[in-house]
């Protein structure tokens, strides 16, 4: 078994923390701070976001949801997503299965 002790993690801003990969899965951890944003992004997997900490806005699309610690939203594979953070953020995502179709290390 493999564990972390989330909040105690020391993830510095613009510094994604990978936790755990494997051929399946990918964990990372991410500190937002206040007013920063993950661009509109999307991956080659289906992906989960956890937050563990702060505010974040999740906007997919134009419908946006404001999440705080114990959220969780999953995106299928190429859904596209914007999280910005309302205020000082952690959150975690995780990206299955790793690496997708078309990720250029899956070739």
């Amino acid at each position: 078994m493999e564990s972390w002790d989330i909040a105690s993690l020391d993830v510095q801003p613009r510094h994604p923390q990978v936790l755990h990969s494997d051929k399946n899965t990918r964990a990372i951890a991410i500190n937002l701070p206040a007013g920063e944003l993950m661009q509109e992004h999307e991956t080659h997997e289906r992906a989960y976001l956890v937050v563990v900490a702060g505010l974040v806005e999740v906007d997919q699309g134009g419908e946006v949801a404001e999440a705080g610690p114990g959220f969780l939203a999953h995106f299928e594979a190429a859904e596209r997503r914007e999280i910005r953070a309302s205020e000082d953020a952690l959150v975690i995502l995780i990206l299955a299965p790793w690496p997708g179709e078309g990720h250029p290390s899956a070739a």
